[in-house]
């Protein structure tokens, strides 16, 4: 990126991702109407923690984030996206819906994304991924 004297613009910081990442995040936890209790097992962080974040980050600030949580937001991103592209009517109700796919195992997205591991949080990125792709 260039400024307007057309000179490289400083890189971005890893606290300001981590802070408009979060503001992100809240955004699409309204969306999707997560209760707080979701939110934290979303990001797996302990509540004193996320509430300190979510402070900063709704406050504008930088908020310096661990690589684990980066990479939850990233899935989590990216599973909103896919779903904004695959379902633009009600992407908040599939997530919350039972799926019959064995990925899900009759269960919800949302409760396979809540279970702890980011690999939950990647299942579902991929299947979505793939279902765009047309291999779903």
């Amino acid at each position: 990126m260039l400024t307007a004297q057309n000179e490289p613009a400083a890189p971005i910081s890893r606290a300001q991702m981590g802070g408009a990442g979060l503001r992100a995040f809240q955004s699409i936890a309204g969306e999707w109407t997560l209760t707080p209790k979701e939110q934290l097992a979303l990001l797996n962080v302990p509540e004193t923690t996320y509430r300190r974040w979510k402070t900063a980050a709704l406050a504008g600030k930088d908020v310096p984030l661990d690589p684990g949580t980066f990479e939850r937001l990233g899935y989590i991103l990216g599973i909103y996206k896919n779903l904004h592209i695959l379902l633009p009517q009600n992407p908040a109700q599939w997530i919350r819906n039972p799926n019959s796919n064995p990925v899900f195992g009759g269960k919800s997205a949302l409760n396979r994304m809540m279970a702890g591991n980011v690999a939950d949080l990647f299942v579902v990125r991929q299947y979505l991924d793939a279902w765009r792709g047309g291999w779903a």
